[in-house]
């Protein structure tokens, strides 16, 4: 039987798939990292949203942490993920965060909440959002962020 409606929908899904497959594989080959400009302001706000959501009871308004919370800005924070993709990042929150409800968090806030973290820490934003997926996010490194000169 051929059906053009039918032809013309698998068409079109094999185009989409196709072309989203080409996407990944262009991030993965460019690589990058943070300090390129990996997220938005528009993200960093949500971001700032979530965070006082979720985390200021642990990490405090200033981010420096509380008792057993780690800071999220400055040395100690750098200190432990530069050099590290985002994507390890965004694994340890969505896995372990918030302390009261681990794992709850969804991929969206998550980057939101990194956005923000990343803002805080002197990341310059970009043009366009952080990504949610987690395979995109392992192409991007978690450097150290650039001075104004």
């Amino acid at each position: 039987m051929n059906d053009p409606i039918k032809h013309s929908a698998l068409a079109a899904a094999g185009l989409l798939l196709a072309g989203s497959s080409a996407a990944v594989l262009r991030a993965q080959e460019a690589g990058g990292a943070v300090s390129d400009g990996v997220y938005t302001e528009v993200q960093a706000e949500r971001g700032q949203v979530a965070y006082v959501k979720y985390c200021r009871t642990c990490h405090a308004d200033t981010m420096a942490g509380i008792d057993s919370a780690p800071a999220l800005v400055g040395g100690t924070f750098l200190g432990d993920w530069v050099g590290q993709s985002v994507s390890d990042l965004a694994d340890r929150i969505r896995m372990t965060m918030p302390l009261s409800n681990p794992g709850t968090l969804s991929s969206a806030t998550v980057s939101d909440i990194i956005s923000w973290i990343l803002k805080v820490n002197g990341y310059v934003a970009g043009a366009t959002e952080l990504p949610r997926d987690g395979q995109l996010q392992q192409t991007i490194r978690i450097d150290a962020p650039k001075r104004a000169d």
